[in-house]
Order: structure tokens, then C-alpha cells, then sequence
């Protein structure tokens, strides 16, 4: 027949060598398709999930293994691999000069807050596959969900707190409040992820308003610094004045005790006296007399004090001049 093909009229010798054998090599290639498709490796920080039909069969640790070629499938699942979604823009190029973009990703990062004012927050959310069985089965795309589910809960939690908590001090308080409510989530909803961290990447006011913004917090902060600086001197200033006053009424205390105590010590003197008095009148009168003779005298210096029938000063003279 003219469509018959004869491997006779063959001339190369190889073609007809491997036209001899032609069964032989294809024994030998199914055998090391089945091989090959027979067994495959784990990553260290992977675990395979094995599926029969479709059906899911078993786990796989990292190493080498084996399944059924042509009938089972393995899914490699990175479950030590911390992966991350970005909301409010995306990186382009990551490296030491990390390029960013926030082009198709502005809308998710605009946020109502509780006092009715709008913030742009941008945010990373860092997870990690703790179920591979569910992260492949339960749920039909995952990652999808989880980034509807982190943004559900972050405009919820910025919705309950005023523009100046999103801003300033609240940031700390939002991401740990959005880490607990969103694995609680994820675990209602089968994901297989659990969050690790979320971290508030930047958090601005909208471009539009962000000037008249600005001019706001800083005014506030001006005005804080006046508050710090009032209280400062406030704090100089009184302290100072009440311990004066405490000085000064310890002062007067003091004085009143020591006058107290001075007249009650001469008030017992003088009755000391009196009643020696009363007992020798002459003597006691001479006695004070000479006392104080002698401590008003030392005090005269070259004075000279006579009575009337005094006439002669010279030896009073010429004692003070011998002195």
C-alpha cells in the first residue's frame, strides 16, 4: 500500500536502532516519569498536604517523600514563612531604597473615625499559616478574605475612637485591639492564619485638609508648652513662698517662746529676790546696789560721777591715770 511505512526503506542505522527498541524507551521513559512523579520534596519551613481525587488524604513533614503518581496531588504550604498584606499602598520594589505606590489603594486607607472626621491610614498586616487543612479547604480564596476581614475590623475600631486618638496616642492600642478581634475572626471563619502583628504603617489626615491640619496640632502643642511652662513656674514659685511663710511663722513662734520664756525666767528671778528681800531689806538693797554698781561702771570709761559734797577729784584722777 503506498500509505504503509516499511522500515526497511529506512537508511540512517540509529533510526532504525531506535525504531527496534522504540518499546524498550518507552517503558523506560513511563518508568522514570512515575519516578520522578512518585516522590518530591519539602522545604524546611513547608508542609505538604496530600489530596487522592481531590479528597484530602494525609500531611507531609519537610524531607523527602512519596505518593502515588498521576493520582494524588501535593500542595506545598508555607507555614513557618511569616507573610504580610499591605492596605494603602504597595511595594514595587523592595530592597535598601524600597519603593512604594499607593496607585488603586487609596480607597481602602480612607477612614471614618468616631468624632466624624476622615483619616488615611496605611497599615501591614503580618500573619502566619497555622492550618494548612483549612487555609486550603475551608475557604475558597483566604488571602482575599483575610484582607476583607482586616479592613472590616480596622474601620470598625477607627470608628470608635476620635481623629486625635487615630493619630497620636491611640495607635498602640488600635493595632493590638485589631490583632485580637481579627484572630478571633479568622478562627470563626476557618482561615487557617493567625495573625501575628499589625503595625499602623503611616497615619495622616486626607491631603485636602492635611495643612489646615497641621496648623491645629500645632497651635495645640504651643498651646501645651504655655500650659508646661505656667505650671513650671508655678511650681518654682510657690513652693518657695509657702516655705518662706513656714519660715516665717516658725520665726515668730520662736521669738514668742524665747520672750515667753525669758519673762517667766525674770518673773521667777525678781520673786527670788523679793523674798530675800523681805527677809534682810538693808542687805539686799546694798547687795543689788554693788551688782549693779559693778556692771555700770566697767561701762563709764574715764567719766567721773560725784555727789554735791564731793571737793577733791584728783585721787579719783590719779586712779584712772595709774590704770
Amino acid at each position: 500500500m503506498a500509505g504503509s511505512f516499511n522500515v526497511n526503506k529506512i537508511e540512517s542505522p540509529f533510526l532504525k536502532k531506535m525504531l527496534k527498541y522504540k518499546n524498550i524507551i518507552i517503558i523506560l521513559f513511563l518508568s522514570l516519569l512515575i519516578f520522578f512523579s512518585a516522590f518530591f520534596q519539602i522545604e524546611p519551613e513547608e508542609v505538604g498536604v496530600i489530596t487522592r481525587f481531590g479528597k484530602y488524604v494525609r500531611k507531609v513533614e519537610p524531607g523527602l517523600n512519596l505518593k502515588m503518581p498521576f493520582i494524588e496531588r501535593v500542595y506545598k504550604v508555607p507555614v513557618e514563612r511569616q507573610q504580610k498584606l499591605e492596605f494603602g499602598f504597595r511595594t514595587v520594589q523592595a530592597g535598601v531604597n524600597t519603593q512604594y505606590t499607593r496607585s488603586g489603594a487609596k480607597d481602602e486607607s480612607l477612614m471614618l473615625t468616631g468624632d466624624l472626621n476622615l483619616a488615611d491610614v496605611e497599615w501591614v498586616v503580618q500573619y502566619r499559616i497555622n492550618d494548612p487543612y483549612n487555609y486550603l479547604f475551608k475557604v475558597r480564596n483566604p488571602q482575599n478574605t483575610l484582607r476583607d476581614v482586616s479592613e472590616a475590623v480596622l474601620r470598625q475600631i477607627v470608628g470608635d475612637r476620635t481623629v486625635n486618638e487615630v493619630l497620636t496616642v491611640g495607635r498602640t492600642e488600635i493595632a493590638t485591639k485589631m490583632v485580637e478581634v481579627a484572630n478571633q475572626i479568622c478562627k470563626e471563619y476557618s482561615l487557617g492564619v493567625k495573625i501575628d502583628q499589625v503595625v499602623l504603617q503611616d497615619v495622616n489626615p486626607p491631603e485636602p485638609v492635611k495643612a489646615a491640619f497641621n496648623a491645629v496640632n500645632q497651635a495645640q502643642q504651643e498651646r501645651e508648652t504655655l500650659i508646661n511652662q505656667a505650671k513650671s513656674e508655678y511650681n518654682k514659685v510657690i513652693p518657695k513662698a509657702s516655705g518662706q511663710a513656714e519660715e516665717t511663722i516658725q520665726q515668730a513662734e520662736g521669738f514668742a517662746t524665747e520672750r515667753v520664756n525669758n519673762s517667766l525666767g525674770e518673773v521667777a528671778r525678781f520673786n527670788a529676790i523679793y523674798k530675800e528681800y523681805v527677809k534682810a531689806p538693808e542687805v539686799t538693797k546694798r547687795r543689788i546696789y554693788l551688782e549693779t554698781m559693778g556692771s555700770v561702771l566697767p561701762k563709764l570709761g574715764r567719766k567721773i560721777i560725784i555727789d554735791e559734797q564731793g571737793n577733791n577729784v584728783l585721787p579719783l584722777l590719779q586712779m584712772q591715770l595709774n590704770k
